[in-house]
């Protein structure tokens, strides 16, 4: 028989608050056609995207996290202390260690929480959601801090004509605490690594350090198999993830999948054959795709904006790099 004293967490877990930062400088398509071959209407046409946020030096992965954890926090109604675990999902801090989760810990003034990154792409926020969860029904913690942050301007090659309009920057950030009831549904969630080369980095770190290229790393991807993916495959698993949830898309307030395109969240609206009354996140338009930041983003601007509100349901579907996936059914806060 076991010695070990079982885990105790509270019965479910929910987003207690949600917070974001966008840089300052406003970057509009005019700037991105100074280095390709392209036109407004045609970014315009392929993206849904007419501006983004590009960060200042000043505007670290670390500086904007803080900002969009302290929003965060304060709209939980908690205090930095209160913070026992601070998750990070980015792909562009280029330190390899430490993470970033720690400076940012220590920064808001979250004491001695466990702080940890992880790399899951466009996928990340979702993946660091499931995680959080985890941990408060499982009872490691109480509150758990989510960051999404990408500086992913530091990754776009401004001459590749099939990225250089994409990426943008910024960071978004919930808090997970208890709850009485289920208000974080069960996430559908997994990887295809046989596609891993459809979205990458263009060379490995070293081969820019070894001087093997000159050009610094960027992110670049198979436009239309990622279209395709994304389109079918991803309005699969979001399916997956009302049925786990045990609703139906007539039951949905809100949906908020991954800034990556207009034309993919368009086509997977109407693949999911979603009513009319569903309100849909389309920041991607001011905002570019932000990777691991875009649903939080999203998310926080819907609930400022009153499109959204407090208590709707939504569906939240990230997807990206790996390729990974993960989708759930929150209660908005």
């Amino acid at each position: 028989m076991s010695k070990i004293k079982p885990s105790k967490g509270a019965p479910y877990a929910r987003i207690m608050g949600v917070g974001g930062y966008r840089p300052t400088r406003i970057v509009p398509n005019e700037v991105i056609l100074e280095k390709i071959d392209s036109s407004d209407e045609w970014i315009r046409s392929r993206s849904g995207i007419a501006t983004r946020h590009w960060a200042s030096p000043e505007e670290t992965v670390a500086a904007m996290s803080i900002e969009a954890s302290g929003k965060a926090i304060a709209d939980a109604g908690i205090s930095p202390g209160q913070i026992d675990a601070v998750v990070v999902s980015t792909v562009s801090h280029f330190k390899q260690t430490p993470a970033v989760a720690t400076e940012i810990a220590d920064k808001i003034g979250a004491g001695k929480p466990a702080a940890f990154d992880i790399s899951a792409g466009c996928a990340g926020f979702g993946y660091g959601l499931t995680l959080a969860k985890g941990m408060v029904v499982e009872g490691s913690a109480e509150h758990v801090l989510v960051i999404g942050v990408e500086r992913l301007s530091d990754l776009t090659d401004l001459e590749d004509r099939a990225t250089a309009f994409l990426f943008g920057d910024g960071a978004g950030a919930v808090v997970v605490g208890p709850a009485k009831e289920p208000m974080i549904g069960p996430t559908v969630w997994g990887s295809e690594g046989d596609k891993s080369d459809t979205i990458k980095q263009t060379v490995p770190w070293d081969d820019y350090r070894d001087g093997t290229v000159e050009k610094f790393p960027a992110i670049t991807q198979e436009g239309q198999a990622v279209f395709r993916w994304a389109v079918f495959e991803m309005a699969k698993v979001a399916q997956q993830a009302l049925d786990a949830a045990g609703i139906t898309s007539e039951d949905l307030d809100v949906f908020i999948p991954h800034q990556a395109n207009m034309r993919i969240i368009d086509s997977m609206v109407k693949t999911l054959k979603l009513p009319d009354s569903v309100t849909v996140a389309r920041d991607v338009e001011t905002t570019g795709n932000t990777s691991a930041a875009s649903i939080p983003l999203a998310m926080e601007r819907l609930l400022a904006t009153g499109q959204a509100k407090s208590g709707d349901t939504a569906l939240v579907i990230g997807f990206g790099a790996g390729l990974v996936y993960a989708a759930t059914v929150v209660t908005l806060p």
